[in-house]
C-alpha cells in the first residue's frame, strides 16, 4: 500500500513524466504531418504559385517513398537507441534533426532544400519516434495498472498534434488569414511553423526532461562493445560503399534521376524484410514452434503491408483528389484541401474508445488473422467508395461533393483499428525470443514496404484513370483479405495457441 500512495500521480493520475513525453510526441507529430498537409503541394504547384514546378506523378511518388523512408530509419534509431545512445539522447538528437529538416523547406532553396530536409526529416524521425514510445513504457513499473491508459492518454496527444496542423500550417502558407501573401500560397511560412511546433517541443523536451524522465533513459540498455562494433561498422562501410557504386553506375549511364532513387529504395523496402523472414526461419537460436509462428506472421505482414498502401495513401492521392476533384466549401464555409488530412487522426481519436470497448466485451471474438482479413476487405471499400464519384458524375463533370472524402477516411479507419493496434499487439507475441527487437522491427518494415510499393503505383493515378486506379487497388485489398479469411483457421494453428 506504501508503494501506491508514494505513485507519481500529478499528471492526470499519470506520472509527471508522461506529460513531457505526451507533448514532445504531440509537438513532433504536428510538425511531420503539418508539413506532410502541404507539401505534395508545394512539389507540384507552378513556380509561378509558389510550388517547385515538379510534374504530379514524381511529387506523388516522392511523397510516398519519403514515408517509406520514415519507418526504414525507425529501425536503425531503435538499434542506436539500445547499443549506442540510450533513447534520452536519441530522440534529443531526432528532434533537432527534425527542427533543421523543417527549417531546411522554410528557406527559399527550391528542389535542393527539399532534398536536404527529406534526409534531415526522415533520419530525425527514424531516431525520436520509435524511441518516445519505448520511454513512455520505462516510467511505470512491470506492477503499475496505468500503463495501458498511460499510452491511451500517449497515443491521444500523437492524434491531437496530427489532428490540430492540417488545419494551422495551411493557415500559415495561406498567410494567416490576413491574405498576406495577397491570396498567393507562401508554403515556406508553413514550413515555418512547422518548425517552430518542433522547436517547442524540443524546449519542452530538455526542461522538463532533466527533472521528470528516468535517469536509466540516458544510457543504452545493451551497450554495445568494441568487438560486437566492428563488424556493424564494416558492414555498414560496405553497405555504403555499394551504394556509392550503384549510384556512380547510374550517372555513367546518364540514369541518375529520382525516379530510379526512388525504385532503389523500393527494393530495399521490399528486401529488407525478406531478409528478416529468412534470417529468423533458419537461425539455430529459434525454436521449432517459434518457427511456425514466424510462418504465420508472413500472411499478416503482407496483408499489413497492403493495408498500410491504402491508409498512407491520404497525404498523397487523396490529397490529389481533394485538390482537383473537390468541393472546397460547405455552404459559407470555405476550406482547404490540405484540411481533409485531419480526418485520419480525427478518427482515430472517435473509433478507438469504441473498439477498445468492443474487444473488452465480446466474448467471441474473431482471431488476430481473421481481424487482418476483415480490415483488409473494408480497407478496400475505403478505395472503392472513391470510385463512386466518377462512375456516377463522370470524371469531366467538375468536382463533387467533400462528403466522399470524409466517408473513405471513415472506412479506412474502421479498418485501422482492426490492423494497426492488432497488429502490434501480435507481432509481440508471435516475436521468437532471440529476436524480439527484431520483430517489432517487422511492424515498421510493413509499413515500409507498403508506401516503397505505393512511390510505384501512385505515379499512375490522374482525374483520367481515376475509376481503374481506386477499383483495382481496391479489388487486391479485397480479395487478398476474402483469400486470407479462408486460411484464418491454417493461421491460427501455426500461431501455436498465440489468441
Amino acid at each position: 500500500m506504501s508503494k501506491q500512495k508514494n505513485l507519481d500521480t500529478s499528471f492526470f493520475g499519470q506520472p509527471r513524466g508522461l506529460s513531457t513525453l505526451f507533448f514532445t510526441e504531440m509537438w513532433e507529430r504536428f510538425s511531420y504531418y503539418g508539413m506532410r498537409a502541404i507539401l505534395l503541394f508545394y512539389m507540384y504547384y507552378a513556380v509561378t504559385k509558389g510550388g517547385l514546378g515538379m510534374d504530379q506523378a514524381t511529387a506523388a511518388s516522392i511523397m510516398s517513398i519519403y514515408g517509406s523512408l520514415v519507418y526504414l530509419a525507425s529501425v536503425v534509431g531503435g538499434w542506436l537507441s539500445d547499443r549506442v545512445w540510450g533513447s534520452r539522447r536519441t530522440v534529443f538528437i531526432g528532434g533537432v534533426l527534425i527542427m533543421f529538416g523543417h527549417i531546411a523547406l522554410s528557406l527559399p532553396f527550391g528542389v535542393s532544400a527539399l532534398y536536404v530536409s527529406i534526409a534531415l526529416i526522415v533520419i530525425g524521425t527514424g531516431l525520436l519516434k520509435p524511441n518516445v514510445s519505448e520511454m513512455v513504457g520505462g516510467l511505470y513499473s512491470p506492477e503499475d495498472r496505468r500503463r495501458d491508459s498511460g499510452f491511451s492518454m500517449f497515443v491521444f496527444g500523437i492524434n491531437l498534434g496530427a489532428a490540430v496542423a492540417p488545419w494551422a500550417v495551411p493557415w500559415a502558407a495561406n498567410g494567416f488569414g490576413l491574405n498576406l501573401f495577397h491570396g498567393e500560397m507562401n508554403f515556406h511560412a508553413g514550413f515555418s511553423l512547422a518548425a517552430i511546433g518542433m522547436f517547442f517541443g524540443l524546449v519542452q523536451y530538455v526542461v522538463d526532461g532533466r527533472k521528470y524522465l528516468s535517469k536509466d533513459s540516458l544510457y543504452p540498455d545493451d551497450p554495445i562493445d568494441k568487438e560486437s562494433l566492428r563488424p556493424v561498422i564494416i558492414w555498414s562501410i560496405v553497405g555504403v560503399i555499394a551504394l556509392v557504386i550503384i549510384l556512380g553506375l547510374l550517372a555513367a549511364m546518364g540514369q541518375l534521376n529520382i525516379n530510379n532513387i526512388i525504385t532503389i529504395i523500393t527494393v530495399i523496402a521490399i528486401a529488407l524484410p525478406i531478409y528478416y523472414f529468412v534470417m529468423m526461419l533458419n537461425s539455430k537460436k529459434v525454436t521449432k514452434d517459434e518457427k511456425s509462428r514466424v510462418v504465420a506472421y508472413i500472411p499478416l505482414f503482407i496483408a499489413a503491408a497492403i493495408f498500410w498502401a491504402i491508409e498512407e495513401s491520404g497525404s498523397v492521392v487523396l490529397a490529389l483528389f481533394a485538390e482537383q476533384r473537390t468541393i472546397l466549401h460547405i455552404g459559407g464555409w470555405h476550406f482547404a484541401a490540405a484540411n481533409f488530412q485531419t480526418l485520419n487522426p480525427l478518427f482515430i481519436m472517435i473509433l478507438t474508445p469504441f473498439f477498445v470497448a468492443l474487444w473488452d466485451h465480446w466474448k467471441k471474438q474473431p482471431s488476430a488473422p481473421g481481424k487482418f482479413a476483415a480490415g483488409l476487405v473494408i480497407a478496400g471499400l475505403s478505395y472503392v467508395w472513391m470510385a463512386l464519384p466518377a462512375m456516377i458524375h463522370g470524371t469531366t463533370a467538375g468536382r463533387v461533393s467533400p462528403f466522399w472524402l470524409v466517408g473513405s477516411w471513415f472506412i479506412v479507419e474502421i479498418a485501422e483499428m482492426l490492423i494497426s493496434p492488432i497488429g502490434l499487439s501480435v507481432t509481440t507475441k508471435l516475436a521468437p525470443k532471440a529476436f524480439k527487437s527484431q520483430m517489432m522491427s517487422m511492424w515498421f518494415l510493413a509499413d515500409a514496404a507498403g508506401q516503397a510499393v505505393n512511390a510505384q503505383v501512385v505515379k499512375y493515378y490522374s482525374s483520367a484513370t481515376e475509376v481503374p486506379y481506386f477499383l483495382i487497388i481496391g479489388a487486391v485489398s479485397i480479395v487478398f483479405g476474402l483469400i486470407l479469411c479462408l486460411f484464418v483457421k491454417k493461421i491460427h494453428g501455426l500461431m501455436d495457441g498465440v489468441d
